[in-house]
């Protein structure tokens, strides 16, 4: 019964996890409006103090709250497969519990560099912006410019459940692109960023349907 309730609990946090993508897809696509590629420091800095608000909460959700969401699902996901490969269901959930970190750590360092950079605006804008370039690089390069980790993560545990037909054929083959295009994003063509945003929102919203309906977990003697 506990695992057959982490199962439920782990689909309802990847469907949470779809409509935080979606949700950071149209707020950061189509709502905020950001300064132009010509626009001035001080021009750049009154869009970060004027969206102070606004962007602290979307790193809260869109990074801290999608990094919880995500470590509950690796968990269920591990239970459900550790049972036909161990090994390689441990190797799968050890990159899912890297993602995890990385993009909560995205997440803080994205809020303390916004506070830093408007406090410091107040005085130096140039200095401050400079500080934000940095903050932007690192916070990017942690958990938003690439999707290697996770990228990992869903192809290792869609090629355990291929060999052990542990999903449906689809919802794996779905899962393998989604890791390949992950991957991909190493290289900095911004169309592999988008195929893996795009797809992994489909595959949230698939894999978080069927554990909810199909929760019973096999286990091999």
């Amino acid at each position: 019964m506990e695992l057959k309730k982490i199962q439920k609990i782990g689909g309802i946090c990847a469907i949470l996890e779809a409509l935080i993508y979606i949700f950071a897809f149209i707020v950061y696509g189509g709502i905020l409006v950001y300064p132009n590629a010509n626009a001035s420091i001080v021009e750049e800095l009154n869009f970060l103090s004027d969206n102070h608000l606004t962007l602290s909460i979307l790193n809260l959700v869109c990074y801290v709250l999608f990094g919880i969401l995500l470590a509950i699902l690796v968990l269920a996901i591990h239970q459900r497969l550790k049972s036909y490969s161990p090994i390689f269901s441990k190797l799968a959930s050890a990159f899912g519990i890297i993602w995890v970190g990385l993009v909560i750590a995205s997440g803080m360092i994205a809020n303390i560099g916004l506070n830093s950079v408007i406090g410091i605006g107040i005085k130096d804008p140039e200095n401050a912006m400079l500080v934000w370039s940095s903050v932007s690089i690192i916070s990017e390069g942690l958990g938003g410019g690439n999707e290697i980790v996770g990228g990992i993560w869903v192809l290792l545990l869609s090629i355990i459940a291929l060999k052990g037909q542990l999903f449906s054929k689809p919802l794996i083959f779905l899962g393998i692109l989604v890791g390949i295009a992950g991957i991909l994003t190493i290289y900095p063509l911004e169309i592999f960023t988008e195929i893996f945003g795009i797809s992994q929102i489909i595959w949230f919203l698939w894999i978080g349907v069927f554990m909810i309906n199909k929760p019973f977990i096999i286990v091999e003697d």
